[in-house]
């Protein structure tokens, strides 16, 4: 079996074939296909990020909400006719709580106490506002 060999084209041959880029259409479908993608990421990663606020204020909510109740419980170890019911207190900066007490014994009381978001910037925590709500009932120590 014979091998022929064959000469390689002239240097201006080859550079004609040769490539320089893309070509305009190409740059538009790679653009389209580019945006297609990005526009559910953006979306998704916003939506992370809005739950990630709502989280974090729930959260803080939370720990203000446990801490008011030890505050409530504390008190009222030494003075349990002193624990009475307060309304709108700040807490840190626009979170605000309420204070029940409601008196389900002799010596029982149960203790609810709601936090949440000032939204509306009125200084009074509404129903739609109320983020946690904690209920424990406290006994007379002595």
């Amino acid at each position: 079996m014979r091998r022929e060999l064959t000469t390689p084209p002239p240097i201006a041959a080859r550079q004609k074939r040769k490539s320089g880029g893309f070509t305009f259409t190409e740059v538009i479908v790679a653009s389209t296909l580019l945006l297609l993608a990005m526009v559910p990421i953006l979306r998704a990663l916003t939506q992370a990020h809005l739950s990630s606020v709502v989280i974090e204020r729930k959260t803080r909510c939370l720990t203000l909400a446990q801490t008011k109740l030890d505050d409530v419980k504390a008190r009222s170890i030494y003075d349990f006719n002193g624990t009475t019911t307060e309304n709108n207190v700040s807490l840190d900066g626009a979170y605000l709580c309420t204070v029940g007490v409601n008196v389900a014994g002799a010596n029982l009381k149960q203790v609810t106490v709601e936090v949440g978001y000032d939204l509306n910037d009125n200084n009074i925590l509404g129903a739609d506002e109320v983020e946690i709500e904690l209920v424990t009932y406290i006994a007379r120590r002595w």
